[in-house]
């Protein structure tokens, strides 16, 4: 389970991932996007954070993201909660340049959103369901 704070004003993400051993995970994350196109992952930057510093942090305004995050090699799977309910994401993650390029999504990914804004999740964070609905309309897509 992972839970995301969008610190309100700032490319800051605050995330606790909660694992199904029973142990946690808190970190601060900042994602800067690079001008390319395609699956080009931009700079990220992580710090790992105790429960103190997590706990200082989770109270400054944020808007908040709930998803279940499943390990489906070469993917991570996330089935958001809340107003995004019914939403599944595939994001898979490279160590080069060269394997990003080269990847090829598998048959059960039914739209390719790498470059499509929207479905980040600083901006997934502050959509309504309705505009959902309505983006997975532009990709063919019937929500129930």
């Amino acid at each position: 389970m992972i839970t995301d704070r969008y610190l309100v004003g700032t490319r800051l993400r605050l995330r606790r991932a909660d694992f199904p051993g029973g142990g946690c995970e808190r970190k601060l994350t900042q994602k800067v996007p690079i001008p390319r196109p395609g699956g080009v992952q931009g700079l990220i930057t992580n710090t790992y954070l105790s429960l103190a510093e997590y706990d200082l942090l989770a109270s400054l305004p944020a808007v908040v993201l709930s998803k279940t995050r499943f390990s489906v090699p070469p993917l991570g799977v996330d089935v958001f909660d809340g107003p995004l309910q019914g939403l599944v994401l595939a994001e898979a993650e490279f160590t080069t340049d060269e394997e990003a390029e080269s990847f090829v999504p598998p048959p059960e990914c039914v739209a390719e959103v790498t470059n499509d804004v929207r479905f980040t999740g600083g901006r997934l964070v502050e959509t309504s369901r309705q505009d959902l609905l309505g983006w997975l309309a532009e990709y063919g897509l019937c929500p129930e």
